[in-house]
């Protein structure tokens, strides 16, 4: 008897285990979308196409730096030399000017929360940023 009480709880607790790391990238794209929505969805999005004040955001990472087709980008972006991945991302966001000096970002000047940033990051990584 106590053998099967046993085995029960600890079924039940592996099942609570498997239950909450499944639901755990849900959670991690919910926060990255506030975090987005709060820090950049002013100005960007991330519906492929849907240029505003900043370009989409669609399929960043990997992206060159200024060379999306349809968006107006400064000089400065449009020459940089480099292709965005997660660490310049997070320099970008962090301090814009420090990573493309003479951006358009004006005036976002950072977003200082490294975990803001990571969330966002996480999220534009995600395939909940898709169309």
């Amino acid at each position: 008897m106590r053998r099967s009480t046993l085995a029960m709880a600890l079924s039940g607790i592996a099942c609570l285990l498997v239950a909450s790391s499944a639901s755990a990238p849900a959670a991690d794209a919910a926060a990255g979308q506030q975090a987005f929505n709060n820090a950049c969805r002013t100005c960007h999005t991330v519906k492929d196409g849907d240029n505003r004040q900043g370009p989409n955001l669609h399929g960043i990472i990997g992206r060159k730096a200024g060379s999306l087709p349809g968006y107006g980008y400064s000089s400065a972006m449009k020459e940089a030399d480099f292709a965005w991945d997660a660490d310049k991302l997070d320099r970008f966001m962090a301090n814009p000017d420090a990573v493309v000096s003479g951006n358009s970002m004006k005036p976002f000047g950072g977003l200082a929360s490294a975990e803001d940033r990571a969330r966002i990051i996480a999220y534009l990584q995600s395939g909940a940023a898709g169309p």
